[in-house]
């Protein structure tokens, strides 16, 4: 598997901190353990929150949220959801699509009028599913070398979606719409502007009818007014020189989530991750057919189901996942639901998980060795 930076008692004291539930003290000290020894290899910080109906709920955190200042972190710091913030996007348009305001078969163009979208051979023929299952052929935004150099050079900048898309007018699609999968952040910040098209704003639509209806307060969405006044998001850092060496770009990844929308742009604590997860798969945000829906895998290369509409699939050998994850210059987080077990986890961390670096590839095996502490006796 791709690496993938997966009212109780408090414990509280130099950098560790643990919510007590009912989860067995053996499996306890195994996640701990190994949350050490990845503190040790460098990474600042590690949370997590999994939850079963047998257990009930257990968070725990190791190391720091901000290296400066040593302040521990704890599961209640706010933590980047990255890409995991596109499931939040796809519940919001099914649920748009459960009460008759879009079509998955719609093309896009019926929602999206933009000079540089139509400039895109074929784009009449990519639909709201396509979008929601990465088989668009859209090329991908955010790598894109002007863009990337304009936020390099100016990183407290804000960009709106509307700015940073059209740096892919000129480019070829990469593959006949509908004919494979491939993922492309583009696909996410289009699925959030046809959404605002419809709503007048998704990012109120989504706390009005996703968030606060579960209870999510620990759950917010970064813009340009709020990204630098929400308290309690965890600093976040890089080995930049690739010397093992952490270094706190906490403004760069928080201008940077702020620009982006449907393809990222949440925090989140661990606990109100674990619970939109556990809403979810227990139908009380979609109904259950749409839940059904949204697991019609395609395929990758290799023939094996891997994405539904917002929705992963992972394969852990001895079972499987379904999910998401999110990698980001300065953090990264995994969010699952392991229907075998029941369980539902939530792991993040304040470092870099996106970029190639020494610390990074010194704990490649952390998820794995995370959930092996997690579920094996």
């Amino acid at each position: 598997m791709k690496y993938l930076m997966l009212a109780m008692g408090l414990i509280v004291s130099a950098g560790v901190y643990s919510q007590d539930g009912n989860f067995p003290e053996a499996r306890k000290e195994a996640v701990k353990s190994v949350m050490k020894k990845h503190i040790s290899q460098g990474i600042p910080g590690l949370a997590l929150t999994v939850y079963t109906r047998e257990t009930g709920y257990w968070s725990h955190a190791e190391g720091v949220s901000n290296l400066g200042t040593v302040a521990p972190l704890t599961p209640d710091n706010l933590f980047y959801l990255q890409s995991v913030s596109k499931l939040y996007m796809a519940v919001t348009i099914l649920h748009l699509e459960e009460r008759g305001q879009i079509d998955l078969e719609d093309p896009i163009t019926r929602y999206l009028n933009y000079p540089w979208l139509e400039q895109l051979d074929g784009i009449e023929k990519v639909t709201v599913r396509m979008l929601l299952n990465h088989t668009s052929g859209l090329p991908e935004y955010s790598t894109e070398p002007r863009l990337v150099s304009r936020i390099i050079q100016d990183p407290r900048q804000v960009l709106s979606p509307e700015e940073m898309l059209p740096y892919i007018s000129g480019h070829p699609m990469d593959f006949a719409p509908g004919s494979r999968y491939a993922y492309r952040n583009t696909n996410y910040a289009l699925l959030a502007l046809i959404a605002d098209q419809i709503t007048g704003d998704h990012r109120h639509y989504m706390k009005t009818h996703i968030l606060k209806p579960q209870g999510l307060q620990q759950t917010h969405i970064l813009d340009g007014t709020n990204y630098m006044d929400i308290e309690g998001i965890t600093s976040s850092y890089w080995d930049v020189l690739l010397e093992g060496k952490p270094v706190d770009i906490s403004i760069l990844q928080r201008a940077n989530v702020a620009s982006m929308k449907g393809d990222d742009g949440l925090v989140a604590s661990t606990r109100d991750a674990v619970d939109f997860l556990k809403a979810l798969v227990l139908g009380k945000i979609l109904k259950p057919g749409t839940l059904k829906l949204m697991q019609d895998w395609v395929t990758n290369e290799n023939g094996d189901p891997v994405y539904g509409l917002g929705l992963a699939r992972y394969d852990l050998d001895v079972t499987y996942a379904i999910g998401h994850s999110g990698g980001g210059v300065g953090a990264g987080c995994v969010l699952l639901y392991l229907p075998d077990l029941d369980a539902i986890v939530f792991l993040a961390t304040n470092f870099n998980t996106m970029m190639d670096s020494p610390i990074r590839r010194a704990n490649e095996d952390l998820q794995m060795n995370l959930l092996l502490a997690l579920f094996t006796d």
